[in-house]
């Protein structure tokens, strides 16, 4: 079973000068025309992607939606996906962005498919349903669950940001409840690039955790921003950028243009780390 452990991915990190993962959203209508010849567009695609952008992030997080819209030929490019990462690129921290969480014997199949059948290294995990839905998914040592706290989408008002008669937030409760399930070697939490400030007082109670952050780039959220404010000694932050990079081009040059969108970004880590002294 393929394990990564935290001082493992710091030390990528730091290596690499990056805390980028790449988002593999692939939707066969925008991938480049000329792919949608080869076998399987879509797994052809990736491993485009994947080849230009490897030196420049440390993760890649394909969402499962993009590939069970396909049917069995989705899941069977996503699998190939994970296996060519883990061949060749056996460093990068894998996450199935699939947002699972259900009743206990649920959560248990839902966790061995992943970190069984597929070895991914992560997966996102949605803790409406509480512990028993979670814990599931903790009993795969070197597995990382990824928590839903607070996301960048604009519906995460409805919920997430509703108070109690006390004055929590639902996302606070989120963050100081499922720490009794794991600690900050096992679990990450999943926080908006959007929310700004917001990351000082997720910070203020998961003072040592990795956020998985989207939605910096297209979705409008500023890489500076969220360092500000959410970034730790020891980094803490794994920001993705989807359409961003993989369909900076519609040309038979989008891999290339992948490669200088990521390496732009990860140009501006670096210097992001070097003023954290990292």
């Amino acid at each position: 079973m393929r394990i990564m452990t935290r001082q493992e991915l710091i030390e990528q990190i730091r290596q690499k000068q990056s805390f980028l993962c790449v988002g593999l959203d692939t939707d066969l209508k925008k991938v480049p025309q000329h792919l949608l010849n080869d076998e399987d567009p879509i797994f052809a695609f990736n491993r485009a992607i994947i080849d230009a952008t490897a030196p420049y992030c440390v993760s890649y997080k394909p969402n499962l939606a993009f590939y069970e819209a396909f049917g069995v030929k989705g899941i069977v490019a996503f699998e190939k996906t994970i296996k060519y990462l883990k061949q060749n690129y056996p460093h990068h921290f894998i996450i199935a962005d699939a947002k699972r969480g259900d009743i206990g014997n649920t959560s248990q199949m839902y966790a061995r498919t992943f970190f069984e059948e597929y070895d991914v290294d992560a997966l996102t995990v949605a803790p409406y349903m509480g512990e028993d839905s979670v814990t599931p998914f903790l009993g795969y040592d070197g597995k990382w669950v990824v928590l839903l706290a607070l996301t960048s989408n604009k519906g995460s008002h409805d919920f997430q940001l509703t108070e109690d008669a006390g004055g929590e937030r639902l996302f606070e409760k989120v963050l100081k409840k499922s720490q009794e399930w794991a600690d900050d070697q096992q679990m990450m939490y999943v926080v908006g690039a959007t929310q700004g400030r917001m990351f000082e007082d997720i910070r203020r109670l998961v003072p040592n955790h990795f956020l998985l952050v989207p939605g910096v780039g297209a979705q409008g959220g500023s890489l500076q921003e969220v360092c500000r404010y959410g970034m730790t000694k020891d980094c803490g932050l794994l920001v993705n950028s989807s359409r961003g990079i993989i369909y900076a081009s519609q040309g038979t040059d989008f891999a290339e243009v992948a490669a200088q969108k990521a390496h732009e970004l990860q140009l501006q880590m670096a210097d992001e780390l070097a003023k954290a002294g990292i």
